[in-house]
């Protein structure tokens, strides 16, 4: 087919574009039949769950109806209120630091060589399942020392620091020459003489709990010119054995114990007693009395009660934390793999040290990134379970508890599926704030 132009020059008319054909026909019932078994799955696997969860939330546990009863228990059950309370917690601090934490570890490693071997470190802990991590931190949030990995750190930092007694129950006994003093230290009655051993017995420590380099106490050698003594166990096992107040062979030295002399409530000399328990002071402490500080009776340090109430939902959020980290690294480096390095090298030749490269350029370009990590996440904790149902013990279940818990003590331990069902919409509601956050800023991105 031909047309005229304006100067009467004949040209070709391109011919009607012929209608495309879709791939399925062109029946729209061919496109329903192959989407109907998704659609089927879903609509069984998560429209009639939310939908009955929604309807059984307006019944009671024995199925009379109640209206906003159940909804209503959400806000007043204390057990509920500290569970909301809970989540609110990891929300706002799980996320925040699992991104913070993945953000450092994607930038340090980005310049190191062996920044790949440690990433596949930190990404490891992906691989175990929730609940083998649960039981892993069970054993190293223990409290004794000699089990938990937490504790015995705690102590080895403590101890480097402020060293733990040796005779923490160490008193002496009813004949003792020994007295009371304050703070918990233990003074001479009467004052002491140079050339005159002194005896200086304690009861009251467990022979296991001695120390490992004690060695049979004796009694001290006369000097004119220092105080000498015996600080000992002055308990000899069996009834009627061993003479009080005097050192026996089968009666250990209190190895290491500090010993001051004191005069005018002043320390004038000091001290430590030997492997058998004898010591010595110069003459200065002629005339004054002997005193067993109050140091050497100190309660050995335990660490940290992580598993008490106080510090549960931190420690838990911890575990959590060695988890999800690996996770956000590797998302963030996989972004920071895409920022333009000319960007960042212009900013350094404009003047730019590294740490306003970083909080300038590095992060507002990583922004969608970050972004991204820290709504998965977020929607990850609404939902956490396997961790705090694990390893809490029973005394902290109640401070430690989230809505995932509650809603399986409610539903399975109390029997009370209406107010499970409550959770459930609970949970429902609080996500769909975060999604369609999340659901905006893909098609702005996509816009883009």
């Amino acid at each position: 087919m031909t047309s005229a132009n304006a100067g009467g020059t004949p040209r070709a008319v391109p011919p009607a574009p012929t209608p495309r054909k879709s791939v399925t026909g062109t029946r729209t019932s061919m496109a329903v039949l192959f989407l109907l078994p998704a659609l089927v799955l879903l609509g069984a696997l998560v429209l009639y769950p939310i939908g009955y969860s929604l309807f059984r939330s307006f019944f009671d546990d024995s199925g009379d109806f109640t209206a906003f009863g159940n909804y209503e228990t959400l806000f007043t059950d204390d057990s509920i209120r500290t569970a909301i309370k809970n989540n609110a917690v990891w929300v706002v601090v799980a996320p925040t630091v699992a991104t913070a934490l993945g953000l450092i570890f994607a930038v340090l490693t980005e310049r190191v060589r062996w920044g790949t071997a440690f990433k596949l470190v930190i990404f490891m802990p992906m691989a175990i399942s929730m609940l083998a991590a649960g039981i892993i931190f069970r054993l190293v949030y223990e409290s004794d020392p000699d089990r938990g990995v937490a504790n015995a750190v705690a102590v080895s930092v403590h101890d480097t620091f402020a060293e733990s007694s040796a005779f923490p129950q160490a008193h002496p006994s009813m004949k003792s020459p020994l007295k009371n003093a304050s703070g918990g230290a233990f003074i001479t009655r009467e004052p002491v003489r140079a050339g005159a051993p002194v005896v200086l017995p304690l009861v009251g420590v467990a022979p296991d709990t001695m120390p490992d380099g004690a060695k049979p106490a004796k009694p001290a050698q006369a000097d004119p010119d220092q105080v000498t003594g015996t600080a000992w166990q002055d308990f000899t096992r069996g009834k009627g054995r061993g003479e009080v107040n005097a050192p026996d062979t089968a009666e250990l030295g209190y190895d290491g114990i500090k010993i001051e002399a004191v005069r005018d409530g002043e320390v004038v000399a000091s001290t430590t007693a030997g492997a058998d328990g004898t010591f010595a002071l110069p003459k200065e402490a002629d005339g004054a009395q002997l005193r067993f500080p109050a140091s050497n009776f100190r309660e050995p340090y335990n660490g940290v009660e992580w598993l008490g109430p106080t510090l549960i939902t931190p420690a838990i959020i911890g575990s959590y934390l060695w988890m999800w980290a690996g996770f956000a690294m590797v998302l963030i480096a996989a972004g920071l793999a895409s920022v333009p390095r000319e960007l960042l090298e212009a900013a350094r030749v404009d003047g730019a040290n590294e740490w306003q490269v970083f909080r300038r350029v590095t992060v507002p370009l990583l922004a969608p990134v970050l972004a991204v990590v820290l709504v998965t996440l977020m929607i990850n904790v609404l939902k956490i379970f396997d961790l705090v149902f694990v390893i809490p013990p029973g005394s902290s279940k109640d401070e430690a508890n989230v809505l995932a818990v509650q809603l399986y003590n409610s539903a399975f331990l109390d029997k009370d599926s209406g107010v499970a069902s409550a959770i459930a919409m609970l949970l429902f509601l609080l996500v769909i704030p975060v999604m369609l956050f999340n659901i905006r800023r893909m098609r702005r991105e996509a816009k883009r």
